[in-house]
């Protein structure tokens, strides 16, 4: 008797060991996050701050044609955990010439020929999964499914499937109002109510698509992946304007992605705020990107560029007809050389659309180049990115041999896996040939600005640029939205620097000679608050030399930056940074249009005394959005400031020994 109750206590333990799930537990550095897995009938973790969880189920999943994994009967077979600290030193310093890149890792290896990666950090999670299999790999789905706690909300910027340039407002609403008819793009900041921000997004993406969620009308988001595109829409050169630009998926696969068989798939994200200013300055997007591929990146010049497309080549005062031209560009290139701009941009019009080989009769892009090189000046020219995809090394070569410096590359408006790769082989070829890229029409950044350090800038943005048609995209309310949400991805390229400014009342949408809602103050202050290692400078010269307070301010205000120092702020209300570049500090604050006061701290200044030159919103700016006043005066450390924003306003300042 004894002898059979051993064992069939054997055979239940064989039984419960079998069936009973795995469990790992992995902590940031500081303690204070903590993941918690486990692999049982589904791979899912939670995520808890504080001692208090915040999110209480992940799933995650990789669909492939011949089958999940990981399935319900794959076993964890090895355990790897590490401890990481170290120092990145960006090839371009988007927000800080040093990023401490610190986290605790561990690596689940299943048998079956893949891993899944998490990693915590003192202020973010993230996962991903890598494989390795002999054979390409066709993947049908991902599951990235997201169980939030009740009352939860999100500011959503819904896209539109699959065509989407990532130009949307946000919106912020309850999770539970999310269903499937909904698209949700990243990066989704999500309100967790007392336990803070958490915002979702990707990084390293390549040779796959995009991330999006849709949701249940419960608390849930549910991931969802543009399709791969079987055929596009024919284009009509005879009903539309954007016959050469607009690809639009007429017929789609049934998966998201072929691949191959080996390899790592994109980091997601998980950041984790208490303060909303501490948004500002976190670089994860950043660490977890592919290092840099370009060996030697000394040709790589961040810096300000003179614009010619917003102001309609409005310029005045000059004995030729201003438009796309070759005594035009030489116009914007004298201005940007007396101003110290490195880089002017010919936008659309140089060349005959369908073929960049082909110049239009009024431009000579070499001679343009040339005279450029003469005054220190460098041309970055914008294209259709099907025409250069069509054209690559024919075109390449020629911008190389013409002296150009850089290219903007528009209207993708997909992130389905082709076209991603698209941006993979545009930036391998244009560092080939020594180009900066700058891409608009584009999807948000997901990382290829740490691998190929060329690719300065993105769009991806409601900029300047919408308020040439409307009043209802690019206003002071999104502009204290943007830095904690769309820019926590990577640079935004949303080409400040209106001088006519209007408060609502006075405001216009006019696409010849066109305004920005809000105050002076707040354009200038952008400089400061905006990433954007390629800077632009909107409006025409002829209003920036009427307006030389202004524009010194401008040009005087670096584009890639040692240190950034949050100082204050709140979603959709207002935003207030300083910057550190060399012994130089700037500092700056937007508002949205409810007059506000703050009071900013200058403790992070070192010893001593400094110079301050402010800009501030003028006692009418409220009735006169151009209305400023300029300041002059010396701050400490042990100062304080009480500024007052008007609606739409911005305050900025220079501080210097």
């Amino acid at each position: 008797m004894k002898k059979s109750y051993i064992s069939l206590f054997f055979f239940f333990f064989f039984i419960t060991t079998e069936i009973s799930a795995q469990q790992y537990q992995i902590s940031s550095p500081d303690g204070h996050l903590i993941m918690k897995i486990e692999n049982g009938k589904s791979l899912h973790f939670s995520l808890i701050k504080n001692n208090q969880t915040i999110v209480p189920s992940v799933e995650v999943a990789m669909v492939l044609k011949q089958g999940i994994i990981p399935s319900e009967k794959d076993k964890i077979s090895k355990s790897v955990k590490q401890e990481i600290s170290q120092n990145i030193i960006p090839v371009v310093a988007i927000k800080n010439s040093t990023i401490k890149d610190e986290y605790h890792e561990l690596r689940l290896q299943f048998k079956n020929q893949y891993n899944v990666v998490f990693r915590v950090y003192n202020d973010a999670f993230a996962y991903r999964f890598e494989t390795n299999y002999r054979d390409s790999i066709t993947v049908m789905n991902e599951r990235f499914n997201v169980s939030l706690p009740q009352n939860s909300s999100a500011w959503f910027a819904f896209a539109h499937r699959w065509m989407n340039s990532y130009e949307h407002i946000y919106q912020k609403r309850p999770i539970d109002s999310l269903g499937k008819n909904k698209t949700a793009q990243l990066p989704l900041l999500l309100d967790l109510n007392d336990q803070g921000k958490l915002l979702i997004t990707e990084s390293d993406l390549y040779d796959y698509p995009g991330l999006y969620f849709t949701g249940d009308n419960g608390n849930d988001l549910q991931s969802v992946f543009p399709p791969a595109v079987k055929e596009e829409k024919k284009n009509d050169p005879t009903k539309n304007w954007g016959w050469d630009r607009t690809f639009v998926p007429e017929s789609v696969f049934d998966y998201i992605a072929h691949t191959k068989g080996t390899r790592t798939f994109p980091w997601r994200i998980f950041a984790v705020a208490d303060r909303d200013d501490q948004l500002l300055n976190n670089e994860i997007v950043y660490k977890l990107a592919e290092p840099t591929r370009i060996k030697n990146a000394d040709w790589i010049k961040p810096g300000q560029v003179a614009w010619d497309w917003w102001n309609n080549w409005n310029v005045t005062h000059v004995d030729f007809h201003a438009g796309v031209n070759t005594q035009t560009y030489k116009y914007y290139i004298d201005f940007a050389s007396r101003n110290h701009i490195p880089y002017i941009i010919m936008d659309e019009g140089w060349y005959k659309l369908g073929n960049m080989t082909e110049r239009v009769p009024d431009v000579d892009v070499k001679a343009i180049a040339d005279y450029g090189k003469q005054k220190n000046v460098g041309v970055i020219l914008w294209c259709v990115w099907r025409t250069l995809d069509n054209q690559m090394k024919e075109a390449m070569d020629l911008f190389e041999q013409w002296g150009v410096k850089g290219i903007k590359v528009d209207f993708m408006d997909r992130d389905d896996q082709a076209v991603v790769n698209f941006y993979w082989r545009c930036a391998e070829a244009a560092a080939a040939h020594h180009l900066l890229v700058d891409y608009h029409g584009a999807h948000k950044p997901a990382g290829i600005q740490r691998t190929y350090p060329n690719v300065i800038n993105f769009e991806g943005v409601p900029g300047l640029e919408q308020d040439k048609w409307t009043d209802s995209l690019a206003t002071p309310w999104m502009a204290v939205t943007l830095p904690y949400i769309r820019m926590f991805a990577g640079p935004m390229d949303y080409t400040p620097g209106a001088m006519r400014n209007a408060q609502q009342k006075d405001f216009a949408p006019i696409n010849d000679n066109p305004m920005s809602l809000g105050t002076r103050c707040q354009q200038l202050a952008m400089y400061v608050i905006f990433d954007a290692p390629l800077q632009m400078l909107a409006d025409n010269p002829t209003a920036y030399e009427k307006e030389k307070e202004s524009l010194d301010f401008i040009t005087s205000v670096p584009t890639t930056w040692d240190q950034t120092i949050p100082l204050d702020g709140k979603v959709g209300d207002y935003v207030a940074l300083a910057r550190r570049k060399g012994n130089e500090y700037f500092a700056a604050a937007m508002n949205n249009w409810k007059p506000r006061d703050i009071t900013l701290d200058f403790s992070f200044l070192p010893e001593g005394t400094y110079h301050i030159s402010i800009f501030e919103d003028g006692i009418n700016a409220d009735r006169n959005g151009t209305d400023y006043k300029k300041i002059e005066k010396t701050i400490t450390k042990n100062d304080q400031i009480k500024i007052h924003l008007a609606p739409g306003g911005g305050w900025a300042a220079r501080i210097y020994k």
